[in-house]
């Protein structure tokens, strides 16, 4: 007979952001942080005014929190996947957001997925981040 060990699932909703209805910001299982889509909410749940870079940095931004708060670091994030409501001003800003993306997180790049999609949940969303990490035995 062999010895099972029940993992217990831990949801994560920082403080910081938005409070969730219906969805969680983020679920720690084992050493896994499951990181729910984020869109540009700010803190009031508004979308953040500005273009793809500044919704990026506010969705990213959102992200990072959500890992942090669960013991993470940005270099755990092992998957990300964003979906965009225009690839095309993706690509025109992809200076811009690189910049940003190895200011917040560094420049160890996890498996990465962009996705075309016709709108997201709030209509003035440009850019939804969802990420998956393990995070790392730094002791």
């Amino acid at each position: 007979m062999t010895e099972t060990t029940l993992i217990q699932n831990l949801t994560i909703n920082p403080e910081t952001l938005g409070k969730p209805s219906g969805f969680a910001h983020g679920v720690l299982a084992g050493n896994t942080v499951y990181l729910g889509g984020q869109t540009a909410l700010d803190k009031d749940m508004k979308i953040v005014p500005g273009n793809i870079v500044d919704q990026f940095r506010q969705a990213f931004s959102n992200v990072l929190a959500t890992l942090v708060e669960a013991g993470g670091l940005p270099e755990d994030l092992v998957s990300v996947t964003i979906y965009l409501t225009d690839v095309d001003d993706y690509l025109a800003n992809g200076r811009e957001i690189g910049r940003l993306w190895r200011e917040m997180a560094g420049s160890k790049y996890p498996a990465l997925a962009g996705i075309g999609v016709s709108r997201l949940w709030q209509k003035e969303a440009l850019i939804e981040i969802q990420g998956v990490a393990v995070i790392q035995d730094r002791a």
